[in-house]
C-alpha cells in the first residue's frame, strides 16, 4: 500500500513538472531558452534541423518567444540543473520502489561487490561499510548525510531534499568552490578567478549571498512594480468600457437626430440622412474597434506578463541560489517586460459622437458630424446682488432629480433653489426657522434619492426635495485637546456614501447615507472640493498646492497631477466625477485678470480637453439629470451642454 502510494506521487511529479512539452517524455539533458521554458537537447535539435539552416534562432513552442542560438550551438545553452537533480532524483526514488536496500543492494561506490549498509545522500549512491568509513574519514565527504540501512528500509523511499545548496565547484579550478558573483561579467567565480581574471578595477563581484539577496530584492521590486502596473490595466479596461457604452449611447443619439431631421425634411433629404448615417456607423465601428484592439492589446499584455511572471516565480521557489545566479541574465532580460509594459489608454474623446443640424437645402448636406465633444453655454442666471434670485458669491451648486439647481451663497450664508431654466423659488438663510439654525452653508451635495447634504462649519446637515430639514451629524466628534478645529469643506455622495473633507483636521471621513462613520483617511492634502469616482477612488483638489490628486479609501495615493492654464501652474477649485470615471476640474490663474476655464481628465488624471473657457470665477459644479453641467461662477450660474 505504502509503495503504491508513494509510486503514484512520483507518476504525478513526473507528470505535471518532468517531462518535456515536446515529446511529452521525462527530460534527458533539459535546456533553458531565455523565456525560461525548459525542453530536451535532442528534441530542440530536431527542431532546429526542420529550420533553415542559416538560423541564429529558435522558437520556443510554448510561447513563441524566439532564444538566438550561441555560435557554439545548442548544448551550450543554460542546462536547467535544478531538473536535471529532480529527475535524477526521481529515478532513484522509482529505482529504491522496487529494490530493498538491506537484501539486494551493493555498494555504488567501489567496484569490490560489496553489500551496501547505507546510503549517502549526498552522493546519492549505495555505499558499503569500508566506504562508510572512508566517508567519515575523507575531508571531502566526512560532512555527508548518511541513512543507515534499516532506517531506508523502514520507509523504502527516502524524501528528496532538493532545496539543500551545495556549492559547485568552479569550471576553470575544478579544486575551488564557487563564492563569488561577478556583476560586470554575470558569472558565478571563485576565489581563484577572483585573483586571476576578475581582480581588475572593471570587475565588481560580491559574495554569493550578498548577491542572492540584491538579486531577490531586484524581482520583488519588479514584482511590486508588476503588481502597480496590474491595477492601472484594471482601472484602464474600466474607462474604455465606460467609454465604448458612452460611445453606443452617443451614436444612438446621434442616430435618432439625424433620423429626425431627416423626417422633417421629407424626402428630398432622405438619401443624404442614409449616407451620413452611414457614415456615423462607420466611424462608430472604426472606433469600437479601437476599443476592442486597446482591450485586446492589454489583456494580450497581461496574459505574456503573468506568463513570464509565473515562471519566473516558479524558478525563483525551486531552484537553488547558485542556479538562480547562474541563471540571472536570463531572468532579469526576462523581467524587461516591466519597462516594456504600455497600457492602450482609454480614448475617452473618441466616445463622442454627435449631430449638429442646421437649415437644409437641396445644395447642401443634412448636417455635421461632430468627432469631437464640444460644449456651449445653454443657460445663465442670476447676477451681482443680495435679492432673492441674486449672489454675492455663488460658491457651490447641486441637482436633484427634478432638475431643480440649488446653489450656496457663502457672502450671505443662504441656499437658493432654482428651476431647471433658473427661475427663483426659494431659500433658507443663517437663522431661518425653516434651516434648523443653518450657520454657514458651504459645501453641498444631492443623493439618488433627493436628500441635499451641507457642510455647516463642523456639521453635515441633510436636508429634502423642499429644503426641509431631515437630520445632521458631526463628521469630526472628536474634540481631544491638541486636536485642530475641525472646519468641514468639500462633501460628496454616491448611491450609498458620502465623503466628508475636513480642512481643518486634514481627514477624509467616509459615512453611510445615515452618518454612521466607514472609515477616515487622513491626507494633508485635503481641501475645500471633494468628488467619490465610480472607481472607489476620492478625488481632491488643493487649491494652494496647485494639485489634482486621487485616493483610495485606505488613503493610497493613485495620481497626483499639477493642474495648468496656458502651461503655468492654476489653482483648482470645483471637481466633478462623470460615470465613466472621467475628471472635470475649474482652475484658475490670478496672473490674467481671474482667467479661468473647466478642463476634463481622464481617470487616471491625463488632460483631455477644455470644456469651456472665459468664466469669471468658477467654484462649486454638478451634474444635471440630463448630463449638464452646472457651475456656480460667482455672481451667476451657467450651465453647458454637451454639443
Amino acid at each position: 500500500m505504502a509503495e503504491a502510494a508513494a509510486q503514484t506521487v512520483l507518476d504525478k511529479i513526473s507528470q505535471g513538472h518532468l517531462e518535456c512539452p515536446i515529446c511529452c517524455c521525462r527530460f534527458k539533458d533539459p535546456k533553458m531558452l531565455d523565456c525560461l521554458h525548459s525542453f530536451c537537447l535532442k528534441c530542440l535539435e530536431e527542431m532546429m534541423n526542420k529550420q533553415k539552416s542559416e538560423t541564429e534562432r529558435i522558437t520556443c513552442p510554448v510561447c513563441r518567444r524566439e532564444t538566438h542560438v550561441p555560435g557554439e550551438g545548442l548544448h551550450s545553452l543554460s542546462s536547467s540543473f535544478f531538473l536535471i537533480s529532480l529527475v535524477d532524483e526521481i529515478n532513484k526514488q522509482e529505482k529504491l520502489l522496487g529494490t530493498s536496500l538491506t537484501t539486494s543492494a551493493t555498494c555504488e561506490s567501489c567496484d569490490e561487490g560489496h553489500e551496501a549498509v547505507s546510503r549517502c545522500f549526498d552522493c546519492k549512491v549505495n555505499i558499503c561499510k569500508k566506504c562508510q568509513e572512508a566517508h567519515q574519514f575523507l575531508k571531502y565527504t566526512k560532512d555527508h548525510r548518511i541513512i543507515p540501512a534499516e532506517e531506508l528500509d523502514k520507509s523504502r523511499v527516502l524524501p528528496a531534499d532538493l532545496n539543500k545548496s551545495v556549492a559547485p565547484k568552479c569550471r576553470k579550478h575544478i579544486e575551488h568552490s564557487l563564492c563569488f558573483y561577478c556583476e560586470s561579467c554575470d558569472i558565478l567565480i571563485c576565489s581563484m578567478c577572483a585573483a586571476t581574471e576578475h581582480r581588475t578595477a572593471d570587475h565588481k563581484y560580491t559574495a554569493i549571498y550578498d548577491a542572492i539577496g540584491s538579486f531577490r530584492e531586484s524581482v520583488d521590486d519588479i514584482f511590486q512594480k508588476f503588481d502597480k502596473s496590474k491595477e492601472q490595466f484594471a482601472s484602464n479596461e474600466d474607462s474604455i468600457t465606460h467609454a465604448r457604452k458612452r460611445l453606443q449611447k452617443n451614436l444612438a443619439q446621434a442616430r435618432l437626430d439625424i433620423s429626425t431631421k431627416a423626417e422633417a425634411e421629407i424626402a428630398k433629404i432622405r438619401n443624404k440622412a442614409k449616407r451620413l448615417t452611414e457614415k456615423v456607423d462607420e466611424i462608430g465601428q472604426e472606433r469600437d474597434s479601437e476599443y476592442d484592439k486597446a482591450l485586446m492589446h492589454n489583456r494580450d499584455q497581461m496574459e505574456r506578463a503573468d506568463q513570464i511572471v509565473t515562471a519566473v516565480s516558479d524558478l525563483m521557489r525551486q531552484a537553488d541560489n547558485f542556479e538562480l545566479l547562474e541563471l540571472r541574465p536570463k531572468v532579469m532580460h526576462n523581467l524587461e517586460f516591466q519597462e516594456e509594459l504600455k497600457c492602450e489608454p482609454a480614448k475617452v474623446y473618441m466616445a463622442f459622437i454627435g449631430f449638429k443640424c442646421q437649415d437644409v437645402v437641396s445644395d447642401t448636406d443634412l448636417g455635421e458630424i461632430l468627432l469631437k465633444e464640444k460644449w456651449q453655454l445653454k443657460e445663465e442666471f442670476g447676477k451681482e446682488g443680495t435679492c432673492d434670485g441674486e449672489f454675492q458669491f455663488a460658491a457651490d451648486v447641486a441637482c436633484f432629480s427634478n432638475g431643480d439647481i440649488v446653489v450656496t451663497d457663502t457672502t450671505q450664508n443662504r441656499l437658493s433653489m432654482f428651476t431647471s431654466t433658473g427661475l427663483y423659488k426659494t431659500s433658507v438663510a443663517n437663522g431661518g426657522a425653516d434651516c434648523h439654525e443653518l450657520e454657514a452653508p458651504f459645501r453641498i451635495a444631492v443623493t439618488q434619492n433627493d436628500l441635499l447634504f451641507v457642510t455647516d462649519k463642523q456639521k453635515v446637515k441633510v436636508f429634502d426635495r423642499e429644503l426641509q430639514f431631515v437630520r445632521e451629524f458631526t463628521p469630526s466628534a472628536d474634540n481631544a485637546e491638541g486636536l485642530p478645529e475641525s472646519n468641514l469643506g468639500g462633501i460628496a455622495v454616491d448611491k450609498q456614501r458620502v465623503a466628508v473633507a475636513d480642512c481643518g483636521r486634514k481627514v477624509i471621513s467616509v459615512h453611510n447615507l445615515d452618518g454612521s462613520l466607514i472609515a477616515n483617511t487622513y491626507n494633508n492634502m485635503a481641501d475645500h472640493f471633494i468628488a467619490l469616482s465610480n472607481k472607489e477612488r476620492l478625488i481632491l483638489t488643493n487649491y494652494e498646492k496647485n494639485r489634482l490628486l486621487c485616493v483610495d479609501f485606505k488613503g493610497n495615493e493613485v495620481f497626483n497631477v499639477m493642474t495648468l492654464l496656458n502651461g503655468q501652474p492654476a489653482k483648482p477649485s470645483g471637481i466633478l466625477c462623470d460615470d465613466d470615471g472621467s475628471i472635470y476640474v475649474a482652475p484658475h490663474s490670478f496672473r490674467e485678470s481671474f482667467k479661468t476655464e473647466v478642463q476634463h481628465y481622464d481617470s487616471n488624471g491625463a488632460f483631455i480637453a477644455i470644456v469651456a473657457q472665459g468664466l469669471y470665477n468658477p467654484i462649486g459644479m454638478a451634474f444635471t439629470p440630463a448630463g449638464d453641467v452646472v457651475v456656480a461662477d460667482k455672481h451667476s450660474v451657467k450651465i453647458f451642454k454637451r454639443m
